[in-house]
């Protein structure tokens, strides 16, 4: 099932006996968890039949003793297992659920990774009609898209440039990328509900001018007075800018270019498809592509390496992460 149609359900107390939420995405699982925690029982109704387990000190013998409970003054009761992937024992669960009872609902929380299918516990959740919902990680070109609806349910906008911004300095957690969304909702005025990277520099402190996205778009471009200007203020704050996520992003922008030299179809969909990029930005990975021949493009990733190794320490004596930054864009760029 989908976090909507559980949603759904709940909306129209439809309740199933067990609930496994499981996947390498933990968002939808906590939001699908809390949903269901808030919209089964009453507050007063929780206080004799909400129990809640958390898998590190929970073992299969107490949950299903709770769970073969009959509930107090209420139709149902909610037996909740968090962290289910730190339950050592989780699969005994599949005893209860291969009879549940109509009044106990169950609801395990399993993240980080997926249950496997040929477990028990699995094949017993389908058995007994339960749910099971699969939250996968998303791509990380799939995220600005993500943001954009996620905004558009709250009657909001952003710029794409702002939402690449916030993907390279917060990742493709979601629930990180939600909380400052979050925090950049409120400060939007009442006449604008449009998020920028100028809102995001003076709000979250990432400088719209200054980062990763923007080397990448000032080397594709060969432009020598920019990249310059980001890498010296990379020098000058290098607790904002580690030199190890400069080389990562670098890594990845040069790999995505070297792989488009050898793509037989390069329409713009495919190369999109194959790069998992925003199909927007498909233009500016072309036109580097131009600037850096398939040969110059191997060294630069060869070199990214040997400067990953020489800030390590290795074959490096005296020269600091900023000296080796700078040394390292002059030789791309020339």
């Amino acid at each position: 099932m989908t976090p909507g149609e559980i949603v759904k359900e709940i909306n129209n107390k439809i309740y199933r006996p067990v609930y496994l939420l499981t996947g390498q995405e933990p968002y939808y699982i906590d939001m699908v968890t809390d949903y269901i925690m808030n919209n089964t029982l009453s507050e007063e109704e929780k206080a004799f039949n909400q129990t809640i387990f958390y898998g590190k000190d929970a073992d299969a013998i107490n949950v299903i003793s709770a769970s073969r409970r009959f509930p107090m003054m209420a139709s149902h009761q909610l037996i909740v297992v968090k962290e289910g992937q730190q339950m050592k024992d989780i699969d005994n669960l599949a005893i209860y659920a291969k009879n549940p009872l109509k009044s106990t609902i169950l609801l395990i929380n399993y993240k980080y990774n997926t249950y496997p299918k040929r477990k028990k516990l699995y094949e017993a959740v389908i058995s007994c009609k339960g749910a099971v919902m699969e939250s996968a990680r998303l791509y990380e070109n799939k995220i600005p898209d993500w943001i954009a609806l996620w905004l558009k349910k709250r009657n909001c906008t952003i710029d794409i440039s702002a939402s690449m911004l916030l993907v390279e300095y917060l990742g493709t957690d979601l629930g990180k990328i939600a909380n400052e969304l979050e925090k950049l909702i409120l400060s939007l005025p009442e006449n604008d509900k449009n998020i920028t990277p100028l809102l995001i520099e003076h709000n979250i402190g990432i400088s719209k001018d200054y980062n990763n996205f923007e080397l990448q778009k000032a080397l594709g471009q060969k432009n020598v007075l920019k990249a310059n200007r980001i890498i010296d203020y990379f020098a000058k704050n290098p607790k904002s800018n580690p030199f190890t996520l400069t080389i990562s992003s670098l890594f990845t922008y040069f790999s995505k270019i070297f792989t488009i030299h050898f793509l037989k179809d390069k329409s713009k969909k495919n190369i999109a498809s194959v790069l998992r990029i925003n199909p927007y930005f498909v233009s500016e990975y072309t036109q580097a592509a131009k600037k850096y021949n398939p040969r110059k493009t191997a060294a630069v990733i060869s070199w990214l390496r040997e400067y990953d190794m020489r800030s390590k320490g290795y074959g490096n004596s005296s020269a600091g992460e900023g000296e080796l930054l700078k040394e390292l864009i002059y030789k791309i760029l020339h």
